[in-house]
């Protein structure tokens, strides 16, 4: 396991320091596409960060957030090793990518330093037939995630039904309410199910696709676009600051659901939206 330790750690580094190509080419198109003025500027902001990121390798954002792990494994591999694997790898980043330390006890209020504690950094395990390990990383802010929002429908506020076009009022309602506080623009990962802990999970493994994939079902896929479009004439823009571009993509996925409930999870990613994949064989 100490190759897969370093191959983990190495996929930090990767993860903190640069975007993937998709979204690093979302922002670019976004940029060109804005309007001159303090939105088209807040833009050029945004690449040269990148890009001074990538050049230095140093993390694109202070907070290195919550080390969020998808972890798809062969039978014949113990998850208690694997586990251990990624907590010691996690501890080796935080000292040499660096990562900013932000595991806290909630009784004590003490950091732990090295971004490892109760049930931190978070790890998902799905078995596989396949002989091929997966690790997904996500490091998502706080900024972002605080943002997000979950809705329980009927919501009589927003006279949003148990429809797909409640859930559409939904998200709008859950970026208007963002503004420009999670880092915009955004993208949007939605979850739509059964129980609460479900579509919060749903949700998030959405931010792990590709920029401008589509849902394989037409209902699905049509509004992932209308809702990028309806998002963008919010008017929110960069930062905040106004202009054409609010989201650069919304990923949509579902459950089936009891009669009684339908919940609705919108995961908010900010522009840095850090993810990255180890294949090991």
């Amino acid at each position: 396991m100490l190759k897969l330790k370093h191959g983990i750690v190495e996929l930090y580094r990767k993860v903190a320091t640069s975007l993937p190509p998709d979204v690093e080419s979302a922002l670019r198109k976004a940029y060109e596409e804005e309007y001159e003025g303090i939105a088209k500027e807040a833009m050029k902001t945004i690449l040269d960060n990148i890009g001074l990121a990538r050049e230095r390798s140093r993390p694109i954002c202070q907070d290195t957030g919550v080390p969020t792990f998808f972890v798809t494994l062969p039978r014949q591999v113990s998850q208690k090793e694997l586990t251990r694997t990624i907590l010691d790898a996690t501890i080796e980043a935080t000292e040499k990518v660096p990562l900013r330390p932000n595991a806290v006890d909630i009784i004590t209020d003490r950091n732990s330093g090295n971004n490892t504690g109760r049930n931190f950094p978070l790890i998902y395990f799905e078995e596989t037939d396949e002989h091929l390990l997966t690790v997904d990383l996500m490091l998502k802010g706080s900024g972002c995630e605080n943002a997000g929002r979950l809705y329980r429908l009927p919501v009589e506020e927003l006279n949003a039904q148990r429809d797909l076009d409640g859930v559409r009022k939904c998200v709008a309602d859950a970026v208007f309410r963002a503004q420009g506080r999670g880092c915009p623009p955004y993208t949007l990962g939605v979850g739509i199910g059964a129980a609460k802990d479900q579509v919060t999970l749903l949700a998030k493994r959405q931010l792990l696709r590709r920029i401008g994939d589509r849902h394989e079902e037409d209902r699905i896929s049509a509004l992932e676009q209308r809702l990028v479009g309806e998002l963008n004439r919010l008017g929110i823009g960069p930062m905040g600051f106004g202009g054409k571009t609010t989201v650069i993509d919304v990923k949509m996925d579902y459950n089936h659901r009891h009669p009684a409930s339908y919940f609705v999870d919108v995961s908010v990613c900010c522009w840095a939206n850090r993810r990255g994949r180890l294949v090991w064989g």
